[in-house]
């Protein structure tokens, strides 16, 4: 592999205008698709072997006016001071509020009056206005939202407080100047690792373009392949990430080439050679963790791991070509003053050991404490992990800013927390002898279990042979004892459906959550397996070792415990919430925990292969097992502190997202990536292959043959350019020295 990269990195060396030519054309191309694309509507959400969706589709086919899937809104009335919503001046606002709902939109499916429905609280302080939509709520027009949003101004000059709550007001959050303090962090960390704007800067326009070509192209597709728009958004996120770390790496082989005396067109080669064999099995542990999500079976997840995949595919071609291509353009300048007056200095002069490898040398005086410190410390942050609760958060974990919060809010004072996430119950009767008797039978059941407060009556459609009963548990959506009433119901309905041949499924936003964060508890451990395993076999075959990808995985999964850990502790008990900008502890969001393994995963692999590569490499060319984690860490530790510190800066800065969602994931991310390029990679790692020693890199001989020789370290690249580990090009030699003192 290296020989066939040292060739394609002299090609795009060579033919730079050509290869840059192409890659803005693709550029101009994808954003052509996705100007002239219709815009992209939400994708549709389903998880397929759920209860919840069973019934959803039910209600779908015996219920086909009914707008199962359409958007809906709670608009939310309380009376000034001590006056009743049922006063005459405010009914009279209320009713007028919904006329104006009723003529101000054709996407409207109903509005409910709250005076017939029954929709006013006991003590008469609070009503709601149930308005339901035709069209999901990303397929909702700006005018329908406005029509919305303007019917309560009326009544609030009037004295009364308005609040509207529901989904029809749900938009994908802006996250475009997270964005943009991600990529200025980004720049700033470049500059001081190279010393070279030119050289900090192309990495960063790389990235860019690869990941404009990666959303362009979603964006394209998106109504052809039904992806939601928060598959852009994750593209987009990881995309840059690893699109500036793997630029990053060749960049710095590169310089570090040149350091070492080469012709430009041969470092380039060198580079791509070397660094790029690196970057390759990178993005294929990232492509492999990322495809894996389509293990847990839901399409939306799936699509959206397939999507990011394609991001990091085009981010490791344009590493391979396009880097190597621009680098032609910079010349020398890619290298800096002080790194270009380090390379003229005298072959005889000793370059000053860089932080790396006194660290390196540290690690290998203190093995053993380095490693119990850097285990127990990620042990201990671990263990609020064991009392980790996952759901999918409601609109009680919005803002207090927000108008769904404060119309969640009003709905818990006047009629109860249940109210902000009813149970849907539908009962098929088509195949019960008496349908009527067996609908009145499940009411009843409900009626009586401890958590429900309010049933309302059947509701049978125009064929009878399918019924709708809407019940209200006593706690709020995302509660345990919520969760516990959906159970029940699900139990009760098993008898009822032997006794009467009536079945009873439920549904409604709740019970999809709860299915849902179900369905992703099921999946962890497989999917987990799936990736580590897959990820285990590349590694063996990267490394040629055993104990080194061993060693690789289980680190990973200290590094993801202990970020579970620190999450459960910030989101879930409120440690140190107000500085993370957490109002409002509850559930983990069960997508988080699958998800954060998927994307830390790869990326930890990342900076796993692209250090112990390198001391693998000066191993294999003639170096003790202790000597070469020194020169891996010369040579690879300012490189992968810089892209872990690129890659939180771009995740942290969705932390000040006002969606608690996205906050999560963005805090999820960063605190993992810390734990495992810092702790993991940078101190358990040289401590556990330094306790190892020569052991590191033994593999059984039998393994040995079946094994592919992927050359990642470049030793047959070496060979055909007719060099060998004492030939001056190895990495103990004085040229070598100065290779990135300053990197």
């Amino acid at each position: 592999m290296a020989t066939f990269l040292y060739k394609l990195g002299r090609l795009a060396f060579r033919r730079r205008r050509y290869v840059a030519l192409i890659w803005v054309a693709l550029l101009a191309l994808a954003g052509f698709g996705a100007a002239s694309a219709s815009t992209a509507t939400s994708s549709s959400f389903s998880i397929p072997g759920t209860e919840a969706q069973r019934a959803f589709d039910l209600l779908e086919q015996r219920f086909p006016g009914a707008s199962a899937d359409g958007a809906s809104a709670r608009v939310v009335f309380k009376a000034p001071g001590s006056e009743k919503m049922t006063d005459p001046a405010n009914k009279a606002e209320v009713n007028k509020v919904v006329r104006e709902l009723k003529s101000g939109s054709d996407q409207i499916a109903s509005v409910s009056d709250p005076y017939a429905a029954g929709a006013v609280s006991k003590n008469g302080s609070t009503a709601y206005v149930s308005v339901s939509y035709k069209v999901n709520s990303m397929e909702l027009t700006d005018a329908t939202r406005d029509a919305l949003e303007d019917a309560g101004h009326a009544a609030q000059k009037s004295g009364m407080t308005v609040e509207i709550g529901g989904d029809a007001l749900q938009v994908m959050p802006e996250t475009g100047a997270t964005e943009i303090i991600g990529v200025a962090i980004a720049a700033v960390v470049l500059v001081i690792t190279f010393g070279s704007l030119i050289a900090a800067g192309l990495p960063l326009l790389t990235a860019l373009i690869g990941v404009g070509i990666g959303v362009s192209t979603i964006t394209a597709l998106a109504n052809v392949l039904d992806l939601g728009s928060t598959t852009s958004t994750l593209a987009m996120m990881i995309g840059l990430a690893v699109g500036i770390d793997y630029a990053l790496f060749i960049v710095s082989r590169y310089r570090a080439e040149l350091a070492e005396g080469r012709e430009r067109e041969e470092a380039a080669g060198r580079a791509v050679g070397t660094a790029g064999s690196a970057v390759v099995f990178a993005g294929l542990t990232v492509v492999i963790a990322l495809v894996g999500l389509a293990v847990v079976n839901i399409p939306m997840l799936s699509k959206m791991g397939f999507a990011a995949a394609g991001t990091v595919a085009i981010a490791v071609l344009i590493a391979l070509t396009l880097v190597p291509a621009l680098l032609g353009f910079a010349g020398k300048r890619v290298l800096g003053r002080k790194a270009r007056r380090a390379a003229e200095a005298p072959d005889g002069a000793e370059a000053k050991p860089n932080m790396g490898t006194r660290w390196a040398r540290f690690v290998l005086r203190k093995p053993v404490w380095v490693l119990l410190v850097g285990v127990i410390g990620l042990g201990t942050i671990a263990v609020p992990a064991a009392s980790l609760e996952m759901g999918l958060p409601d609109e009680g974990s919005q803002p207090t800013s927000t108008t769904q919060r404060r119309a969640y809010d009003l709905l818990s004072e006047g009629f109860g927390p249940g109210f902000n996430g009813p149970l849907m119950v539908v009962v098929d009767t088509a195949d019960s002898s008496d349908g009527k008797t067996a609908a009145k039978q499940v009411t009843d059941e409900i009626s009586s279990m401890k958590g429900v407060v309010a049933v309302t009556p059947a509701q049978f459609n125009k064929a009878g042979d399918a019924a709708m009963i809407t019940v209200v548990p006593k706690d709020r959506p995302s509660s345990v004892e919520t969760e516990n009433v959906v159970h029940a119901i699900r139990d009760a309905g098993k008898d009822i459906k032997s006794d009467t041949g009536a079945e009873v499924l439920v549904t409604g936003s709740t019970a999809m959550n709860i299915d849902f964060s179900q369905k992703m508890n099921d999946a962890l451990l497989p999917y987990l397996a799936l990736v580590v395993g897959l990820a285990f076999l590349l590694l063996m075959v990267v490394f040629r070792s055993v104990l080194v990808p061993l060693k690789a995985a289980l680190g990973f999964l200290l590094s993801v415990v202990a970020a579970l850990g620190a999450v459960v502790a910030v989101f879930q008990w409120g440690w140190l919430g107000s500085l993370f900008g957490v109002e409002q502890t509850g559930p983990i969001m069960s997508m988080m925990p699958i998800f954060m393994v998927g994307v830390v995963f790869g990326l930890a692999m990342d900076y796993e292969v692209f250090l112990v590569t390198r001391m693998r490499e000066a191993y294999v060319h003639g170096e003790k097992p202790g000597q070469a984690i020194v020169t891996g860490f010369r040579h690879g530790a300012r490189v992968v502190t810089a892209a872990a510190v690129i890659m939180m800066a771009v995740f942290a800065g969705f932390i000040g997202s006002s969606e608690q969602m996205v906050k999560m994931i963005g805090f999820s991310l960063a605190i993992a990536v810390f734990f495992d390029a810092f702790v993991v990679r940078m101190a358990i790692v040289p401590a556990v292959l330094a306790l190892l020693g020569k052991r590191a890199w033994s593999l059984p001989r039998w393994l040995d043959r079946i094994l592919p020789n992927v050359d990642v370290e470049g030793e047959g690249l070496r060979e055909q350019l007719g060099e060998t580990p004492e030939g001056g090009t190895g990495h103990g030699d004085a040229g070598s020295e100065r290779e990135l003192t300053r990197v």
